[in-house]
C-alpha cells in the first residue's frame, strides 16, 4: 500500500528564508511522502528557492499568485497584515491549480522533529483541521485568538471548500494587526468560528503539535533525546511532532552566537536542546545557502535574557487580569497607530 502523500503550503519572503529552508528540510528528515507548495513574496526569494531544485518542493512567485481580489486590497495593508491576508489564498491557490485532494497551510517558523502522519492519522475523514494556541496566559485567546494559523488543514471536498472560501473571503475583507471592536484580529480570529460554522471540523488533540513559547511552561522535558514531553498537569505524556519558533531573535558575531531574549521566559532545557541548535542551523543555511559562502565555525552559543523585558511580561500580566486594563490594553496598545513589527535577524522582514 503507497505512503498517504501530505501536501503542504507556506509562505515568506527572502527575510525568513532561512527560516523557511530549515522548516523543508526538517520535513525531509522525518517525513517520508511530502509537497511542499512555497510562495515567495519577494524575487530574490524566488530566484533563490528556484536556483536549489528542491525535490519535494514546487515554488510559486507573486506573479502567479496574486489575484484581483488580492491586489485590490494590497495597498490598504502593511506587509505583515497582507501575509496574513494571503495565508487562506496559499491553500486555495494549491489545491485548485495542483488539483490536490487536501493541502496543509504550515508557517513558515515550523521545525519538525517527528513524522506528522499521527497527526493526520487523528485528523482521519473530517474536512477541516485546526490547532489550539494553549496560552498559559489564557487572557492571550481573547486577544488574539484561541487557535493558531499554523498548521491548518483542508480537504478539498464541499465543507472543506465552503470554509476555506469563507475564511479566504473574511480576510481579504478585514485582516488588520490590531484588535477590532467586533472581535477580529489578524487572519487568527476567525478560525474561532470554524467549530461553530461547520461542520466536520477536527480540533488537534495532540500535543506535540504546536509547542511554542506561549505554552511552553505547561510541560516538563522527559527525555532530552527522543524529545519527549509530560503536561505538568496530568500524566499526559507525547513527543514532539513540530515546535513553532515564533518571535526567535539571535545574533552571529565573530563566532560567537548569542540567542536573544523573548516575550516570555524559556526554561534552559528547552533553550539547550531546540533554540540553539536551531538558530545553529539557520546561520549555516544563511552561510552555505543563501550567501553562497564556506562553512562557518561557532565558537559559542549563548542566550541572553532582558531583565527590563521580563519584568514588563510580569507586569502586563498582573495588570491584564483587570477587566478596565484589559480594554485599554486591546484599544491603545493593539490598535492602528500603536502597530509594531518584529523583523527576522536574516535580514528586514515582517512575519513575525
Amino acid at each position: 500500500m503507497p505512503v498517504e502523500k501530505y501536501n503542504f503550503c507556506t509562505l515568506f519572503d527572502s527575510g525568513y528564508l532561512s527560516r523557511g529552508l530549515a522548516l523543508y528540510y526538517s520535513l525531509e528528515e522525518c517525513c517520508d511522502n511530502f509537497h511542499l507548495y512555497i510562495f515567495a513574496f519577494d524575487d530574490n526569494c524566488f530566484k533563490i528557492l528556484s536556483s536549489l531544485q528542491l525535490e519535494k518542493a514546487t515554488v510559486i512567485s507573486l506573479q502567479q499568485f496574486e489575484d484581483e481580489e488580492l491586489l485590490k486590497v494590497k495597498p490598504t495593508r502593511n506587509k505583515a497584515e497582507y501575509c496574513w491576508t494571503c495565508a487562506p489564498s496559499t491553500i486555495w491557490y494549491s489545491i485548485q491549480c495542483f488539483e490536490l485532494n487536501n493541502c496543509t497551510y504550515i508557517d513558515a517558523d515550523l521545525y519538525f522533529y517527528n513524522s506528522p502522519k499521527i497527526i493526520f492519522e487523528e485528523i482521519g475523514d473530517n474536512s477541516v483541521a485546526i490547532t489550539k494556541h494553549s496560552f498559559v496566559n489564557k487572557f492571550d485567546d481573547i486577544l488574539v485568538g484561541q487557535y493558531c494559523v499554523q498548521f491548518n488543514y483542508f480537504k478539498n471536498d464541499k465543507v472543506g471548500h465552503e470554509a476555506l472560501k469563507w475564511w479566504r473571503d473574511s480576510c481579504i475583507d478585514w485582516c488588520y494587526s490590531y484588535y477590532d471592536k467586533d472581535g477580529k484580529y489578524a487572519d487568527q480570529k476567525y478560525i474561532n468560528e470554524f467549530v461553530t460554522r461547520f461542520p466536520k471540523v477536527h480540533v488537534i488533540q495532540h500535543r506535540g503539535a504546536g509547542v511554542a513559547q506561549w505554552n511552553i511552561y505547561d510541560y516538563l522535558l522527559t527525555e532530552n533525546k527522543t524529545l519527549r514531553f509530560k503536561e505538568k498537569k496530568g500524566s499526559n505524556e507525547f513527543s514532539l511532532i513540530f515546535y513553532h519558533y515564533h518571535y526567535t531573535r539571535y545574533e552571529f558575531k565573530d563566532g560567537i552566537l548569542t540567542l536573544k531574549a523573548f516575550k516570555v521566559r524559556i526554561p534552559d532545557s528547552i533553550i539547550n536542546r531546540l533554540y540553539l541548535p536551531y538558530v545553529e542551523k539557520l546561520v549555516r543555511l544563511n552561510a552555505l545557502v543563501i550567501n553562497n559562502g564556506n562553512e562557518i565555525n561557532i565558537k559559542k552559543r549563548r542566550s541572553k535574557i532582558s531583565i527590563s523585558l521580563l519584568a514588563f511580561q510580569y507586569v502586563k500580566l498582573k495588570l491584564q487580569r483587570f477587566s478596565v486594563i484589559r480594554f485599554l490594553y486591546s484599544q491603545l496598545i493593539l490598535k492602528p497607530g500603536f502597530k509594531t513589527y518584529k523583523g527576522s535577524q536574516d535580514k528586514k522582514s515582517s512575519f513575525d
